[in-house]
């Protein structure tokens, strides 16, 4: 088991080297141009989102005068340059986006130089080290970690009354004259442990966003991958430890950013910040006079980055419920339309039939039983001669289309204009076999020849029945015209030339 426990942190540090964006900072040539000038724009005046003209002048003349300080070409790029290298995707230092509302790029720092300027500053010597404060912190939270899991109330109860025995020996004291007061060892040891924890929240703010952001991300993409309904989406959205308020960052969160809104709290804290300049501490640090305030302005930002969030996960799925509506609005908009339509006919005529619904019902003993198929008997005997005299009008009287025959009707019109419509042919050349010559027409297929057939357009051909060709009908249908309509038929001339 050590073995693998070695393996694991191996290939864990490993992971972060190669893909840390802190680490490869550290590792980086400008490494200091990048911490110094980030620290000093960023962290030191605790700003966000500046624009970019206004970084790329400050970078500028950074620049300048580290050129004429160094050496000139020691930073020979532009800063604009810089500025766009250390906001891409493979290096992740800087954050470039465009607020609501700008067509300006923005610049805010990333949570990878806090950790990195975090371990710069750990390398700096320190003379003293404190550790009782720390002490006294462990146990602290020891205590209220023990005490709020603690489901007894015998147990509450004993404390607190044992609390409250301190507080009466203290106050005891106190009235006596008697204050218990902390060294100037015991000042600065308890100071450095309050203003490493309050610059590490403040550090911890910028995670804290981007822990939002990588949070709205993870939504989006199981938004935009889902297959089931529209109500299980929002019960996974809604019900989830994954949606933005209700996940323990953003539990956390509002719970210190309540305590900041509590006037009580930010009154106390306030007067406690003043009356540390007048303790006498070592090394004290003006930026801890307004620490708070910082605080709140931090939090300002990320709670706007929370509802900025929300607020587009809304509209994101607003969206999509508009893209799913509009089919039903179609579909709606089409039913109105019809029913404009058929109003003028009445609500007799406007009617709509529907299949009955019902189930089938097929049982097993329904179903026919094998028939076999019946075999008609055949008879082949002897072949006998037939009648020698018979009938033949009817063979004689069947209807021949010379198909050469109207390919020359229509070439010979041909050979004047580049094109002729059939009802042209037919008015030069009347039909005398009745519709067999008219699919002749339509069937032609010659060389130099082409038919077109329109669609868009309608054409009539006529033709007379005779007498003789409908004797049997008894009724006289001697000079009866028939009418075929159908599409436009025109011939025209292609490649070969006609004859």
């Amino acid at each position: 088991m050590p073995y693998a426990r070695v393996v694991v942190v191996y290939d864990e540090v490993e992971l972060l080297r190669k893909g840390n964006p802190a680490w490869a900072l550290l590792r980086a040539d400008h490494a200091a141009l990048v911490l110094s000038f980030l620290d000093r724009v960023f962290v030191d005046t605790n700003a966000s989102a500046i624009p970019a003209a206004e970084l790329v002048s400050d970078l500028d003349d950074e620049l300048y005068a580290l050129n004429e300080r160094l050496g000139a070409g020691t930073f020979p790029r532009a800063a604009a340059a810089y500025l766009d290298d250390w906001a891409d995707p493979s290096h992740g230092w800087l954050r470039k986006f465009y607020p609501p509302g700008s067509d300006e790029p923005h610049y805010d720092l990333a949570p990878a130089v806090e950790k990195a300027l975090a371990w710069v500053r750990e390398l700096r010597p320190r003379e003293f080290i404190g550790t009782e404060s720390r002490l006294n912190t462990i146990f602290e939270l020891l205590r209220q970690m023990v005490q709020g899991a603690d489901t007894d109330p015998a147990r509450h109860l004993a404390d607190l009354q044992r609390r409250r025995a301190q507080l009466d020996a203290q106050i005891a004291r106190a009235e006596q004259g008697q204050i218990d007061l902390l060294d100037a060892v015991a000042l600065r040891d308890r100071y450095q442990q309050f203003a490493r924890t309050a610059r590490e929240l403040l550090a911890d703010f910028r995670e804290v966003e981007e822990n939002f952001r990588q949070l709205d991300r993870r939504l989006r993409e199981q938004i935009a991958g889902w297959e089931g309904s529209k109500g299980a989406l929002l019960d996974e959205l809604v019900g989830s430890r994954s949606s933005i308020t209700d996940s323990d960052q953003g539990r956390s969160f509002r719970a210190f950013y309540d305590f900041l809104l509590s006037a009580e709290r930010r009154a106390e804290l306030t007067t406690l910040l003043e009356q540390l300049s007048s303790i006498g501490v070592e090394e004290l640090d003006p930026r801890m006079q307004r620490i708070h305030f910082d605080w709140i302005d931090a939090s300002e930002r990320t709670q706007a980055t929370v509802r900025l969030l929300s607020e587009q996960l809304r509209r994101f799925l607003d969206d999509q419920t508009w893209l799913e509506d509009r089919r039903v609005i179609e579909l709606l908009r089409g039913i109105e339309s019809s029913a404009l339509r058929l109003r003028p006919f009445g609500a007799a005529k406007a009617t709509m039939e529907v299949e009955e619904p019902r189930v089938p019902v097929v049982l097993p003993m329904e179903r026919p039983l094998h028939t076999p198929p019946q075999v008609a008997p055949i008879e082949s005997g002897s072949v006998e001669v037939g009648e020698g005299v018979f009938d033949a009008t009817a063979l004689l009287e069947q209807v021949y289309v010379d198909r050469e025959q109207l390919v020359q009707r229509v070439l010979g019109l041909l050979r004047a204009r580049p094109q002729v419509s059939l009802t042209e042919v037919i008015a030069a050349e009347p039909l005398t076999h009745g519709l067999a010559e008219l699919v002749g027409y339509l069937a032609l297929r010659e060389p130099g020849l082409e038919v077109v057939f329109d669609d868009d357009g309608r054409a009539q051909v006529r033709w007379t029945v005779d007498d003789a060709e409908h004797a049997d009908d008894g009724a006289g249908t001697a000079g009866l015209v028939r009418v075929a309509d159908l599409p436009r038929v025109t011939f025209e001339r292609r490649g070969a030339e006609a004859p």
